[in-house]
């Protein structure tokens, strides 16, 4: 049962609310955990204008960009932050984001978030996407820049949901539409819940086709996350059945794919694609624990909507960010004609809905860190990994 229900956000009946929305005085009975949901406007520079969500559950705090599509800019819990040193300091309007810019990596000028949505209609690398017909001519052609467009698309409606069962919980809602005359008609619907006094958060995200016509889409989660969980000596703990280097580059680290160095200056990304194996609840897992195992941050994901995992290291210098990315997705992050070509990019008919499902939890305690490798270690031990020392061709672009 919902206890409480209020309208952070809503473009067509003109509200739009700041403050605190509720708290356990406002809504009393739901837990004595000092929990507060309220809403802020940024003002000044390029972050004029965002709209910041901040779920505090009296143990973690939680701050929401409903102005760019959903994302989370940051986290902290325990009193740890849960986040990455972007050069791109604050969050960025998107008004500010020209995504054409740089041969259509623009997308990177606004990149600062914990959790940034890629897609809804493509994600992956800029380039022309052919459409051919069976006899190989080309049916359309178009240039996709880099990711898509949702992480700069602004929600129109946001609310909050309460209720106290099961120790309480709270549900922050948003809905963001990714649409254009001739060009397609999605919709993201997500839920970000928590509970009180808990280390951990779940987003549940339905993308629907809203249009008359069948739609096309992608969905990769870019979980970025830094110090004090990334230093030298950090492992990335996972469980899969198969794993590739994106490229020559990455085919280099291929024997110390999942172990992290101090910044370095000049280092050049490296990428890595895998195929998780799944638990008994058909989910993966993808953890990063730093070098003493007293820190983690935990990812989990459904794997009948996000079959594929993506590791991104990219321990550059501190100044221009040092940062690691957990990559659940849909399909992996090439041009969309690629994935296409082999399959993984997802049709939608009219009023289709595709559902996402993760979780991500902070862990701050060493025993919790132990039992939390010891799961992804036991779940690989029973599985047999098959690691190719070159790209895939039928991975990679």
């Amino acid at each position: 049962m919902t206890e409480f229900r209020e309208i952070m956000i809503d473009a067509d009946r003109e509200i739009w609310r700041d403050g605190t929305i509720a708290d356990k005085t406002i809504v009393p009975g739901v837990s004595s955990e000092n929990w507060s949901v309220s809403m802020r406007r940024l003002r000044g520079g390029l972050s004029d204008g965002v709209d910041v969500v901040t779920v505090d559950n009296g143990r973690l705090r939680i701050d929401i960009l409903p102005t760019r599509g959903m994302g989370i800019w940051r986290a902290v819990c325990d009193g740890v932050p849960v986040e990455w040193k972007s050069p791109v300091e604050r969050p960025v309007h998107p008004a500010f984001v020209d995504q054409s810019r740089r041969g259509g990596i623009g997308w990177l000028d606004g990149f600062n978030e914990l959790l940034c949505r890629c897609g809804l209609a493509w994600h992956g690398a800029p380039g022309n996407d052919v459409i051919r017909d069976a006899e190989g001519n080309v049916v359309s052609e178009q240039f996709l820049p880099l990711h898509g467009r949702i992480a700069n698309l602004a929600a129109h409606h946001v609310r909050i949901e309460v209720t106290s069962e099961e120790g309480g919980t709270i549900r922050i809602i948003g809905v963001v539409d990714e649409a254009g005359l001739f060009g397609g008609r999605l919709r993201l619907t997500s839920t970000l819940t928590t509970k009180p006094g808990s280390d951990l958060f779940e987003i549940n995200d339905d993308v629907s086709n809203c249009s008359g016509a069948a739609a096309e889409t992608e969905m990769l989660y870019h979980i970025n996350i830094g110090r004090p969980f990334l230093e030298e000596g950090s492992i990335f703990h996972s469980a899969s059945t198969e794993i590739a280097p994106r490229d020559p580059r990455a085919a280099e680290g291929i024997g110390m794919w999942n172990l992290y160095q101090a910044p370095t200056p000049g280092y050049a990304e490296q990428v890595y694609f895998t195929r998780p194996a799944p638990d008994p609840t058909g989910c993966g897992i993808g953890l990063l624990a730093n070098a003493t195992e007293d820190k983690a941050v935990a990812v989990r994901f459904d794997l009948a909507t996000l079959p594929w995992l993506i590791l991104w290291k990219n321990t550059q210098d501190e100044r221009d960010g040092y940062v690691t990315g957990i990559e659940p997705g849909g399909s992996f992050p090439n041009l969309r004609s690629v994935e296409r070509r082999h399959g993984r990019v997802r049709t939608l008919q009219p009023d289709e809905t595709v559902r996402y499902r993760l979780s991500i939890q902070t862990l701050t305690e060493r025993s919790r860190v132990k039992s939390a490798i010891d799961e992804t270690t036991t779940r690989q031990v029973a599985t047999e990994r098959m690691t190719h020392t070159a790209p895939k061709t039928d991975w990679s672009a």
